[in-house]
């Protein structure tokens, strides 16, 4: 059988910029009537309260000088574990979904690519002289942005993926005009 797994690859990268938004993006997004394992643990109100609190708690200390490195192995294996998890969540929903081991490991690895893909991105304008936070904020976006695509296939879903990405919006458009404006000491 074969089966899509864009879907799936979509939620891990999420998983690989922030490792906890994937797996918050499909707790979000899970009806109160899912019976399939392991969607239905967030279809009651505290798994949504958990994943969200997770995600929220790392958009938040993403941005602390002190957070290590993802690219430390167990930071990397972290991010495996929630994008093959996320993943995995994210099939079970579907009435042809691909099977659990097959849906974890494209998670998982596309979460391995989401982490080095972030990392390089965060590095790369850091070596250009930018401050961190406006690109930690633009990676944000696209987190986002991701997840609203990955999970984006109900109403709920848009809504609830929408409402968090037009506030990072306006969030990254002013970290983005603020940087880049003359008086932040690059032109």
């Amino acid at each position: 059988m074969k089966y899509d797994v864009t879907r799936l690859v979509l939620v891990g990268l999420v998983s690989g910029l922030r490792s906890q938004l994937g797996v918050a993006a499909v707790a979000l997004t899970t009806g109160p009537g899912e019976t399939a394992r392991p969607a239905s643990w967030f279809a009651g109100v505290w798994g949504k309260r958990v994943a969200s609190a997770g995600a929220v708690g790392e958009l938040v200390a993403d941005k602390l000088p002190w957070t290590p490195s993802r690219l430390t192995p167990a930071g990397i294996a972290s991010r495996m574990a929630f994008g093959g998890f996320a993943a995995v969540a994210l099939s079970s929903q579907e009435r042809d979904g691909a099977p659990p081991v097959l849906a974890a490991a494209v998670g998982a690895a596309a979460s391995a690519v989401g982490t080095v893909a972030g990392a390089y991105w965060r590095r790369t304008v850091a070596e250009a002289g930018r401050p961190d936070w406006p690109a930690a904020l633009l990676e944000d976006a696209a987190a986002l942005l991701l997840a609203y695509t990955a999970v984006g296939h109900t109403d709920a879903a848009r809504s609830a993926v929408a409402t968090a990405a037009g506030t990072a919006s306006g969030a990254v458009s002013g970290a983005v005009s603020g940087a880049l404006s003359p008086s932040h000491g690059r032109g």
